[in-house]
């Protein structure tokens, strides 16, 4: 099976940004129209500060620009030639947009620049710090590294298990008794990963196909509808994969757990169990069953790492 790209965003236009969560963000439009093409290059939020001032040394003009109550009582104090210099200034180095908080109205001056150079300006009644935690958050989510991985993803007791294999090794049909068993569908066939915070890998499905599931002999099936809403979830943090194979003469399973193994997906190492499909072997129970393994590991119980200790301990103590 081929390794999955990894991709990196190289930046998304304001216009997408807006659509995606102005709601959120509660974004109201009032200059620069014409400029919602201009691309927002790096994932965080930036206030303008010093470069109001004409301090533009270091300043990060890739990034959405904020203006809060500091700014704003700021701006009072200059000129309107000395506004509008400024403001033709951050113009001319191409930032992406500006946003207004507290639903500050911008001075003549900015609005101004701001048609003429087709500059968005944004205004909105978040408070400035409340407004760049919210939008930090969203367009890290937009910024994310990603990557595909062929597999169906699902939500078993609050684990995330990623459930890999070779076509037609039954990964749908695994799922689907999983689903029956009250656990939630993520992803069927393709699921889609970001990084998020380079610490926490989330998964969900396309638009196109979410809540939909392939079953072989039968066709797509709508999972929502057959098995109720909470059936589907839209996205989920991974915690572990699990690998569905053939079973065959050179398979090697593990006995003990002792030995675990991982699986890289954008860098991050996670936990990585192997079952060997073969007639008679509920795939579906042994799945479920490695999830509860490790939610029993998250709260600091492994039961082969403790049934080994009292091994080893039993066998001290017959020495004696």
């Amino acid at each position: 099976m081929p390794t999955p790209k990894r991709r990196q965003t190289a930046g998304i236009t304001v216009e997408h940004f807006f659509e995606a969560h102005r709601d959120k963000l509660r974004l109201e439009l009032i200059a620069g129209a014409k400029g919602m093409r201009r691309i927002i290059r790096e994932g965080s939020v930036n206030r303008l500060a010093l470069a109001l001032s004409g301090f533009f040394r270091y300043f990060a003009y890739k990034r959405l620009q904020v203006m809060g109550a500091a700014e704003m009582n700021y701006l009072k104090t200059l000129t309107a030639s000395r506004q509008e210099y400024i403001f033709t200034e951050l113009a001319r180095r191409r930032i992406p947009c500006l946003v207004l908080s507290r639903n500050y109205q911008g001075t003549p001056a900015m609005l101004r620049v701001a048609e003429r150079a087709n500059l968005p300006v944004f205004r909105t009644p978040l408070i400035t710090m409340n407004f760049i935690n919210v939008a930090t958050l969203s367009i890290d989510n937009e910024f994310a590294p990603s990557t595909t991985e062929h597999g169906t993803m699902l939500d078993i007791k609050g684990i995330g298990v990623l459930i890999r294999g070779d076509s037609g090794v039954g990964k749908s049909e695994c799922a689907l008794a999983l689903i029956e068993r009250g656990h939630s569908l993520v992803a069927d066939d393709l699921t889609r990963i970001r990084l998020l915070d380079e610490r926490e890998l989330i998964a969900s499905s396309p638009d196109l196909n979410r809540g939909h599931m392939e079953c072989r002999g039968i066709g797509i099936i709508n999972v929502g509808e057959m098995f109720g809403i909470r059936s589907v979830r839209r996205e989920k943090r991974i915690d572990m994969v699990v690998t569905l194979r053939e079973f065959g003469a050179d398979a090697v399973e593990e006995r003990t757990g002792l030995d675990e193994g991982t699986f890289d997906i954008l860098g991050q190492r996670l936990p990585h169990v192997e079952l060997f499909v073969r007639p008679g072997r509920d795939i579906a129970r042994l799945v479920e069953v490695a999830s509860l393994v490790q939610a029993l590991k998250k709260m600091g119980h492994d039961p082969a790492k403790e049934f080994n200790d009292r091994l080893i301990a039993y066998m001290a103590e017959q020495e004696k």
